[in-house]
């Protein structure tokens, strides 16, 4: 486990975000706002798949409107994402929104931000301060350009007015589409400033690159101690981003998902068909929801040694190979019935049925 920054604690609904708990994992609906139906089939499919806090844009009254009856039937907290209106975050705050998400760079002047500011005090409702490296200042793009301290002292800003006007429930993004400019942006903002992190690589891209870009960046902050809340942006259906959100957290020991298959990647040395078996053991791990360390691996070098270190795992040799529990060696299996035999193996110790 990492040693976490110490932050602040914000309540969003019945979640706590910060202060040592539990990195929370979030998404947005993409629906269409003014859907009613379809916003709230796609709140409860993300809610389904351990979506924590779900964020859904209110660009107009008539959003604002289907807001209200969807946080009505919501099973988890509900953002409202607020741009350029900042009569939309009020009508937001009024149809019961348990937290508003701003920008500074677009949401208008200092006295439309205090409106904002007094009426999420009178509701006991935090907001979250999106800084992107695409819509800063423009006094600061002129004076640092796109880089972290622009983005830094865009944050600051807004903490001295937020605090000239008695508000800290702030939670603060800072959010760029360059990885290692969102890693040194949010590192200065920690080093700085108490505030809980909300971590995310914004148009991260389609899954197949944006995976890869939202777990550097992700994993390049969290290893450090910071983010109290991540969303993993990926183009595409928003259930995803959960799962992939979580898969990072687990890597590092943050949060748990479901079993972690560690499996070889297979060389000269490996006499059985271990992409077929790694394949068909991860689908049937689909809907095992209990934490497993799974090894399935291909030879003898790495092979015992990893097995006896997970839950359960195979160490394969020729035609077969030798099944682990707990550490120990429990039945040796030949390589027709090495499939059934983990599988049901699994299933067991999940408390699920073959």
């Amino acid at each position: 486990m990492y040693t976490r920054a110490e932050t602040k604690i914000v309540q969003v609904g019945e979640v706590k975000i910060g202060g040592g708990n539990p990195v929370v994992v979030q998404s947005m609906a993409n629906a269409d706002p003014h859907d009613f139906a379809g916003l709230k089939r796609q709140v409860e499919e993300l809610a389904a798949a351990g979506c924590e806090v779900v964020r859904l844009t209110v660009p107009d009254q008539e959003a604002a409107d289907v807001f209200r009856r969807v946080k009505k039937v919501s099973p988890v907290p509900l953002v409202a994402d607020i741009h350029f209106d900042y009569r939309m975050a009020l009508a937001a705050i009024k149809a019961g929104a348990d937290k508003i998400r701003i920008n500074p760079g677009n949401i208008g002047s200092e006295e439309r931000v205090s409106q904002v500011l007094a009426a999420a005090k009178a509701a006991g409702i935090p907001i979250r301060i999106g800084v992107n490296s695409g819509s800063l200042p423009k006094d600061l793009l002129d004076k640092y350009g796109v880089s972290a301290r622009a983005m830094v002292e865009a944050a600051e800003r807004i903490i001295t007015l937020c605090a000239k006007h008695g508000f800290e429930d702030l939670v603060f993004s800072l959010k760029a589409s360059s990885v290692p400019l969102a890693v040194e942006a949010n590192l200065e903002f920690a080093r700085r400033f108490p505030f809980p992190l909300h971590l995310g690589i914004t148009e991260a891209g389609p899954a197949e690159s944006g995976i890869i870009k939202s777990a550097a960046g992700l994993g390049g902050m969290l290893v450090q101690g910071i983010g109290d809340t991540i969303r993993v942006s990926l183009t595409g259906n928003p259930v995803q981003e959960v799962e992939v959100a979580y898969r990072i957290l687990q890597a590092f020991g943050l949060r748990e998902y479901g079993p972690t298959i560690v499996s070889c990647p297979t060389c000269g040395r490996c006499q059985v068909d271990l992409e077929n078996i790694t394949r068909a053991v991860s689908t049937a791990l689909k809907d095992v929801k209990k934490s497993l360390k799974v090894a399935v691996m291909g030879c003898a070098v790495n092979g015992p040694g990893e097995a006896r270190e997970a839950d359960i795992g195979i160490a394969c040799g020729p035609r077969g190979g030798l099944l682990f529990k707990n550490g120990e060696i429990v039945a040796k299996i030949s390589e027709d019935q090495l499939i059934p035999r983990l599988i049901s193996e699994i299933k067991e110790m999940s408390g699920r049925k073959s």
